[in-house]
């Protein structure tokens, strides 16, 4: 008999809704939310309210896309955390709604165990290669910049993380400071391909063992534009390519570092990438470079499953559901955790 679920994601400022069956994705649709580029960041309260709006018309349109009714979900998987409240509170409540009417079973979802999982997630007609157990994988999004030991899909191990400042956070504060609109590591990603990476040199951490530091990053690129400029009030102009160039290098260079190390201190030979950053070009690009120079597998995900998505959600409650994993309707969404 087929599994079929449906999975919900609202951790932040994307609405999106995914159908899998036995572990084969057959819809994921998502709504962004433009409203939060002229602030230069999410609104929270504004995140909600849009939620609010697109929940309902993402939910059916996921549905409608697979031909499958509402009757033929088994259970419904949702982000239970962590995330912006407000945004996960309607994901929550819709889901819980949802299933209570349908009588069928309820799968919390932890957001960053889903995006380790987004690997797992297969499509009809399309060849994949899914990572072996044990392998690490670098979680790299907005807020997270994590190094995780993967023995399972339920056996998940955080063993280096940021101290203070996440790889994204650092490219769109940066991004911000140099006048590009939100979210700036898109926007970097692109200028760096014409700068020179060798141009500016910023500092880099040093930091014990397997965790991150960028906040001395962003403190020594902010340092180098004030001084610049005081000489030169068209110095971000005159350089900007060069600049976005050399501080992603800077960022990928710290990424990677710590990486390599997890990776040769514990013999693992299978890499794999995953979170909003995932999607910048030179970072998959380094890991391209790491498994041929070191002989290993890498994984990179799609780019539909970098950002958030409710594919990653439903898989997560696909092992879940084999499992009988299932939650309580009490349960309330939470704001922050680790793996």
């Amino acid at each position: 008999m087929s599994v079929v679920i449906l999975g919900i994601e609202s951790s932040c400022d994307d609405t999106s809704a995914a159908v899998i069956r036995d572990g084969v994705l057959l819809s994921n649709v998502t709504a962004g939310q433009a409203v939060h580029e002229e602030y230069g960041g999410v609104v929270p309260e504004l995140a909600s309210r849009a939620h609010q709006q697109n929940i309902i018309p993402v939910v059916d349109a996921a549905l409608r896309r697979t031909g499958i009714g509402r009757t033929e979900v088994n259970a419904v998987a949702f982000t239970r955390g962590p995330g912006l409240l407000g945004s996960l509170l309607v994901g929550t409540s819709f889901a819980k709604g949802f299933a209570q009417a349908l009588g069928v079973p309820l799968i919390d979802v932890n957001h960053l165990q889903a995006h380790v999982l987004a690997h797992f997630v297969a499509e009809e007609g399309v060849e994949r290669h899914f990572p072996e157990f044990p392998f690490l994988c670098l979680l790299v999004s907005g807020g997270n910049s994590q190094i995780i030991l993967v023995s399972s899909y339920k056996d998940m191990k955080v063993i280096g993380q940021t101290i203070d400042d996440a790889a994204g956070e650092a490219f769109d504060k940066c991004a911000k400071v140099m006048g590009l609109p939100y979210p700036g590591g898109p926007h970097i990603d692109r200028l760096a391909k014409e700068g020179d990476p060798e141009r500016f040199k910023f500092s880099k951490p040093n930091i014990a063992g397997y965790d991150y530091s960028f906040s001395g990053l962003k403190t020594s690129f902010l340092y180098t534009l004030r001084d610049e400029v005081k000489a030169n009030p068209a110095f971000v102009r005159e350089n900007l390519n060069d600049l976005c160039a050399s501080l992603q290098k800077t960022v990928i260079d710290i990424l990677m570092g710590k990486l390599a190390k997890a990776a040769k201190d514990l013999r693992i030979r299978h890499i794999a990438v995953a979170g909003g950053v995932s999607a910048n070009s030179a970072l998959r690009q380094a890991f391209v470079d790491y498994g041929v120079k070191h002989h290993c597998e890498v994984y990179i995900p799609k780019f539909s499953f970098t950002t958030d998505n409710a594919a990653m959600v439903a898989i997560t409650g696909y092992f879940k559901y084999l499992d009988g994993d299932f939650c309580d309707i009490a349960l309330p969404p939470y704001a922050r955790v680790t793996v």
